[in-house]
C-alpha cells in the first residue's frame, strides 16, 4: 500500500495524481497594461517587486497555534544569488493581518495563485484553504507580503475540495482569479461550473466584475491551468475532469471580453497540465498526464505518459500531438509501473533560448534497494520541433550536487515549479518533496536548481526543509506545493 499521501488529504477525490500546477501564460502584473511576458517565461511571483521571483511553498498539513492541519504558507524571497532563505517569511492564519483564525484541517495553503491581483506593480498571493472556497489575498509590498483580504464568497459555493487559478482571461492587462462555483444549488437549476473574478480587486476585496460558464458537469473540477493557447492575448483555461472511479474529458475554455467562453470543447482525459509555448510558435501548448483506460483508480499503477497538444488560433489541436514517456529517446530512465511520470507538471524557460521547457515530477519512481518512491524530476526541453527528449535531465537526492539522500517515500518532485529566483532571464526548477523527513516525520522540504544556458545545473542548488525557516515542522508536509 502506498504511504499517505497530503494529496489525498485535502482532496475529496481518492487519486493523488490530480495536481494542478502553475499558470504559464498569464499576466503576473497589470503595471503594463496590455504587455505579456515571453511565451516561454513562467509569470514572475514577485511580492517585493525586485525583479527576481520569489517563492511562495505550502505546508498545509502543518501546526498553527496547536491546531493539527492548520497549515501555512512558507516565502522564501529570490536575490542576486537565487532564492535565500535567510529573507524568508511564513504566513498563516495565526499571522498578523491575516483574516480568519487557524483551525484544525483547515489546510490552509493547500492551493495558490500569484498574480498582480490589485494592479500595483506587486504580485499578490491569493491562499484557498484545503476544504473551502473561501479566498485569501495577500497583498504585496515593498516589504513583501503583508496584511490581507478575504474574498467575498460571491452568488455561489463549492463542497468539499476546490481549486483556483490566475491569467487575464479578457485580455485588459489586469490579472483574474479563477475558482469553482456551484450556482442553484439543491434546485432543478443547479449548475457547477468555473468562475472567473476580473480584476484589478481593491483592497476589501472586490472584483471588476465576474462570469460563470458551466462545466456541464456534477462534481467540479480537479485541476485547473491557464495559457494563452490561442496567441490572442487572452489567456484561455482547461479543467481536468473524474467522477467517481472515471476519468472525464478535459475541457478548453477560450478566454473572451466577458472572461471565458460559455461553451467549452471537449479535449483528452488528463489528471494534471501545464501549458507553455514549446515551439515558439505563439501559441501556447498544453501538455497533459493522460488516464490509462479514463480509469483514475489505474493512476497510481501507471508509469505515466505525457502527450502534447500543440496550441493554434482555435485551441489546442487534436492533430498535431506529441506522446512522451520514459521510453521516449532521449528521456532518463525507463517506464515502471507505478512510478507516475507527470504527476507534477509546470512550464518555464529554463535555459531562455525563448522556447518553453516542461518540468516532469515523478515521485513515485523507485531507485535503487530500499529507495522505493523516492521520486525523481525530469526536465524536457522545448524546441523547433517541440517538446521532445532531446537534452532532458533527471535529477534525483542521490544526484550529485544536490543536498540530502534519497530514502523510500520522500515523493521528490510530488510538486515542481520554474521561477526565476536570481533574475538573470532563465528560469529555476523549485522541487518539493512534502514527505521528507527532517528532524521530525513528514516535515517536507524543498529544492532550488538554477538555469543557465545549457540547462539545470546542481551548481549553487539551495534546499530547506521548516526548521531552517523556524517554520512548524512536524508533519508540516512542505513542499507540497507552488503557486501556479
Amino acid at each position: 500500500m502506498r504511504p499517505r499521501s497530503l494529496t489525498t488529504v485535502v482532496r475529496c477525490a481518492t487519486v493523488a495524481a490530480l495536481v494542478t500546477t502553475p499558470a504559464l501564460l498569464a499576466v503576473p502584473s497589470a503595471s503594463a497594461a496590455g504587455a505579456r511576458p515571453a511565451a516561454a517565461a513562467a509569470p514572475k511571483a514577485d511580492f517585493n517587486k525586485d525583479g527576481r521571483a520569489d517563492l511562495a511553498v505550502s505546508a498545509p498539513a502543518g501546526t498553527v497555534g496547536g491546531k493539527a492541519e492548520a497549515g501555512y504558507v512558507a516565502v522564501v524571497y529570490g536575490s542576486a544569488s537565487g532564492a535565500d532563505t535567510a529573507h524568508r517569511q511564513v504566513v498563516s492564519q495565526a499571522t498578523e493581518g491575516v483574516p480568519g483564525d487557524p483551525a484544525a484541517s483547515a489546510f490552509f495553503g493547500a492551493h495558490t495563485v500569484a498574480r498582480d491581483l490589485d494592479g500595483d506593480g506587486y504580485t499578490d498571493l491569493a491562499v484557498q484553504t484545503g476544504r473551502s472556497p473561501a479566498i485569501t489575498v495577500l497583498w504585496g509590498s515593498p516589504n513583501g507580503l503583508t496584511g490581507g483580504t478575504q474574498l467575498p464568497a460571491g452568488n455561489g459555493d463549492h463542497w468539499g475540495d476546490s481549486v483556483i487559478a490566475g491569467g487575464d482571461f479578457n485580455g485588459d492587462g489586469h490579472a483574474d482569479l479563477v475558482d469553482v462555483v456551484t450556482t442553484g444549488e439543491g434546485s432543478d437549476d443547479e449548475k457547477t461550473g468555473v468562475r472567473v473574478r476580473l480584476g484589478p480587486f481593491t483592497r476589501d476585496g472586490k472584483d471588476a466584475g465576474s462570469s460563470f460558464s458551466d462545466t456541464g458537469r456534477f462534481d467540479g473540477p480537479t485541476s485547473l491551468t491557464a495559457g494563452d493557447i490561442t496567441g490572442d492575448g487572452k489567456d484561455d483555461l482547461v479543467s481536468t475532469h473524474a467522477f467517481e472511479e472515471m476519468s472525464q474529458s478535459s475541457l478548453f475554455f477560450k478566454g473572451d471580453d466577458k472572461g471565458l467562453s460559455q461553451k467549452a470543447a471537449d479535449l483528452t482525459d488528463a489528471a494534471s497540465a501545464t501549458i507553455g509555448d514549446v515551439d515558439k510558435d505563439g501559441h501556447g501548448d498544453l501538455v497533459l498526464r493522460t488516464v490509462p483506460g479514463d480509469v483514475v483508480e489505474n493512476l497510481p499503477y501507471d508509469h505515466g505518459t505525457l502527450k502534447v497538444l500543440y496550441g493554434t488560433a482555435s485551441g489546442p489541436s487534436t492533430t498535431r500531438t506529441t506522446t512522451i514517456d520514459q521510453n521516449t529517446a532521449g528521456v532518463p530512465g525507463v517506464n515502471e509501473d507505478g512510478d507516475q511520470f507527470g504527476y507534477s507538471l509546470s512550464s518555464g524557460d529554463v535555459n531562455g533560448d525563448g522556447y518553453a521547457d516542461i518540468a516532469v515530477g515523478i515521485p513515485y519512481e523507485d531507485l535503487e534497494a530500499g529507495q522505493g518512491e523516492a521520486g525523481s524530476v525530469v526536465q524536457l526541453y522545448g524546441g523547433r520541433g517541440g517538446l521532445s527528449g532531446t537534452g532532458a535531465q533527471a535529477f534525483t537526492q542521490d544526484t550529485a550536487g544536490v543536498p540530502g539522500v534519497a530514502e523510500a517515500g520522500d515523493h521528490f518532485a510530488m510538486a515542481t515549479g520554474l521561477a526565476d529566483t536570481d533574475g538573470d532571464g532563465k528560469d529555476d526548477l523549485a522541487v518539493g518533496a512534502p514527505d521528507e523527513d527532517g528532524a521530525q516525520s513528514t516535515s517536507g522540504a524543498a529544492w532550488v536548481l538554477r538555469g543557465q544556458a545549457s540547462g539545470l545545473t546542481t551548481g549553487g542548488v539551495v534546499s530547506f526543509g521548516p526548521d531552517s525557516l523556524g517554520a512548524p515542522e512536524s508533519g508540516a508536509a512542505l513542499g507540497h506545493g507552488f503557486p501556479r
